[in-house]
């Protein structure tokens, strides 16, 4: 059944129903019209993360070390990019449930595929997942799993006095294996980043992607390994000296200088989980939907993320095709969440905040509900929370990744049609 159209509304105001502080129930409703897409969606991810998860431990261990741990940083990139497609994937399927969504259609603007949001949106996607490090949780889950997995080997392994073969998968390879497969993962993620930018070759935006994250992960081994083997070398540097040298220097002439960066540093955490992270998620969804009833370039404007939007059908037309190269650099990592919050903020600054509020609550809610169901439970019987954990977790990260779906769609669809609005009332 379709979702109602928004009621009418005098010139120049927004609908009554898309008032800013109803975001938490437009969030209940598209979650109650796409509720099943979304759990399998999120399921289905999550089947192929825990194969993936025990696929990597295997192959890691045994002969043909650097050739399994060749294998094992390969699916670890692919773990990484299932995340990306699962999340698209999950915003693109309550598309229906939007009114930014059916205006559009109504306006003559075809639907873009499942396949077309993957290939136009996960290659931007990942670079911003890759320049906030988000994908540093997917490898400390991945070193968890193999120690708990593999914990009665390793520990006859250190008994017989033999090195634990372990998570060596993600930095135990030789550094010019690594560079040698980075250089190659460049060469072809810039040839298939030609093929997507020319429309060449159906499919290019996933493969760029893909190699993209390769030679991120493979060139990151390869500096860990060089640069663990020359720390000692670096430390001796003259630059790395003299800032040193700076950073002493500036502690013992200003009085305030360490407390004001200590107390920086306690506060800077929340501000990036409550303001930051909130806006680089909105970002995604910006990508996956199309901008503001504007060029979908609005959303990567002012960085080198900005390439090839230039052919659009009308005003409301998603971007066909998007970058052909992927840096993870200053601007990368704050000009998109920028762009971000000036979109948002057409729907009122007041929706900014109540996104915000919002994203936060959901998390901290469900922190104290998963306290309150395990304080229910309790722990009487012996070993009853290795059964019972794994069943609670995925609960919890279901209800999160739905609801923040949903919490974003929802943001976008309302800032979205209050922009799209007022514009329109300006321009009549």
């Amino acid at each position: 059944m379709p979702p109602p159209s928004p009621p009418s509304q005098a010139a120049g105001q927004a609908p009554a129903s898309l008032s800013v502080y109803t975001l938490p129930l437009h969030t209940l409703r598209i979650l109650g019209a796409c509720a099943i897409s979304l759990v399998l969606w999120f399921s289905a991810g999550r089947a192929v993360r825990a194969a993936l998860m025990w696929l990597g431990p295997e192959i890691t261990r045994g002969d043909y070390q650097q050739l399994r741990y060749v294998l094992t940083m390969l699916i670890f990139t692919l773990i990484v990019l299932n995340e990306l497609v699962v999340m698209v994937g999950m915003l693109h399927s309550v598309r229906g449930a939007l009114w930014e969504i059916r205006a559009r259609r109504e306006g003559g603007e075809a639907d873009e595929s499942m396949f077309g949001a993957l290939n136009r949106a996960t290659l931007v996607f990942a670079t911003i997942y890759l320049a906030w490090s988000f994908h540093r949780e997917d490898a400390r889950e991945f070193a968890m799993f193999d120690l708990t997995a593999h914990a009665d080997e390793d520990l006859q392994g250190t008994l017989a006095e033999t090195p634990a073969q372990g998570a060596g998968g993600l930095v135990g390879l030789d550094v010019r294996i690594s560079l040698g497969i980075a250089v190659a993962a460049y060469l072809l993620k810039t040839l298939f980043g030609w093929w997507h930018a020319n429309g060449k070759v159906r499919g290019s935006g996933v493969l760029t992607t893909f190699f993209e994250l390769a030679f991120a992960f493979y060139g990151l081994n390869a500096t860990i390994a060089f640069v663990g083997a020359r720390s000692d070398w670096l430390s001796h540097r003259t630059v790395t000296t003299m800032v040193a040298g700076w950073i002493e220097q500036a502690e013992k002439a200003i009085p305030w200088w360490k407390g004001f960066w200590e107390s920086v540093g306690e506060v800077w955490p929340h501000i990036v989980d409550g303001l930051i992270v909130p806006l680089t998620w909105l970002t995604v969804a910006s990508l996956v939907y199309g901008a503001f009833a504007e060029d979908t370039r609005a959303v990567v404007r002012g960085t080198r993320l900005d390439t090839v939007a230039d052919r659009m059908e009308q005003t409301h037309s998603l971007t066909r095709t998007t970058m052909t190269r992927a840096t993870t650099g200053f601007q990368e990592r704050w000009v998109p969440p920028a762009n971000a919050f000036r979109l948002a903020a057409r729907g009122g600054a007041a929706l900014f905040g109540m996104f915000c509020l919002c994203y936060v609550a959901l998390r901290v809610g469900t922190d104290y509900a998963d306290r309150g169901v395990r304080t229910l439970i309790g722990s009487e019987e012996p070993f009853l929370w290795v059964v019972i954990a794994p069943s609670l977790e995925f609960v919890e990260d279901l209800l999160v990744a739905v609801l923040t779906t949903c919490l974003l769609a929802a943001t976008f669809d309302i800032a979205a049609t209050r922009g799209r609005e007022a514009g329109e009332a300006v321009t009549a």
